[in-house]
């Protein structure tokens, strides 16, 4: 088989992209990503809906969708991260690199399930946290609201890309993992209105992820249509394929340095 042929580069997206993201978690009892991926974003969303109470600002819907969304950080960034340092950690990395495999899809389908992972934990997050605060999400609204998660998702993976990027060169990518996603949970709208926030901070949040697709979100609960949240949407779109394009031209230039100072293990 043609090792750039598209045939070939379709198997390495989708076969290779699911066995590199089980092997993150294969060698784990499924039952350890319970309190991850389940417990956690349910507790995060009732601390913060608490909170808002006994402050009196905001609603159970407001900390409701912004927590369930930006909690798909924690595969999107952690996962993203992994699925490089993992294979430098486990010494496959040249490997992989050697190989004659094209980059593009290589990468991309590393993506793919962290993504789908980012949208299981926020939907799960959105309905467990919904049954619990007593907030009731519109059926009809559900299909766009599965959109929007996703896009988020993908908008948040883009810039788990950038930073898993950096896995070639620095030991691991935890710590940065952890900053980004405080960095989210403060500047996107997330528990404060960016109406609320410094000026300088709301310029910020809005050229991250999340900050566009939470709006859209808030706005599908409250009853709003497609061609209410489009431009929403469309941006959370643009923003995670600015953030996916540096993390594939930050990836390309890593891997020349690396095996150019023979970097590419850990010693």
């Amino acid at each position: 088989m043609n090792p750039g042929g598209p045939a070939s580069s379709l198997r390495i997206f989708f076969v290779g992209g699911w066995m590199s993201y089980r092997a993150l978690f294969g060698w784990l009892s499924p039952w350890i990503l319970i309190p991850t991926f389940l417990v956690e974003p349910v507790f995060q969303i009732l601390f913060f809906a608490y909170v808002g109470r006994d402050a009196g600002v905001g609603d159970d819907s407001f900390y409701l969708v912004g927590n369930a969304i930006q909690f798909a950080s924690i595969p999107c960034l952690f996962a993203m991260g992994n699925t490089i340092a993992g294979e430098r950690y486990a010494s496959t990395l040249p490997l992989i690199l050697v190989s004659p495999a094209r980059r593009l899809p290589l990468f991309l389908g590393r993506a793919l399930p962290v993504i789908v992972n980012g949208l299981l934990c926020s939907l799960i997050a959105l309905g467990l946290g919904a049954l619990i605060l007593g907030v009731t999400i519109p059926l009809s609204s559900v299909p766009l609201l599965v959109v929007v998660v996703a896009v988020s998702a993908f908008s948040c993976t883009g810039l788990g890309m950038a930073a898993a990027a950096l896995a070639l060169r620095v030991r691991e990518t935890a710590v940065l993992s952890n900053l980004i996603m405080g960095v989210l949970l403060i500047f996107c709208g997330v528990n404060v209105a960016l109406s609320a926030l410094p000026q300088w901070m709301e310029s910020v949040g809005r050229v991250l992820p999340f900050t566009h697709g939470i709006e859209a979100a808030r706005a599908v609960v409250a009853g709003a249509d497609w061609s209410q949240v489009a431009g929403l949407v469309g941006t959370e779109v643009l923003i995670g394929v600015v953030y996916l394009l540096i993390g594939l031209v930050m990836l390309h230039y890593l891997e020349i340095e690396s095996r150019r100072r023979s970097t590419l293990d850990i010693a």
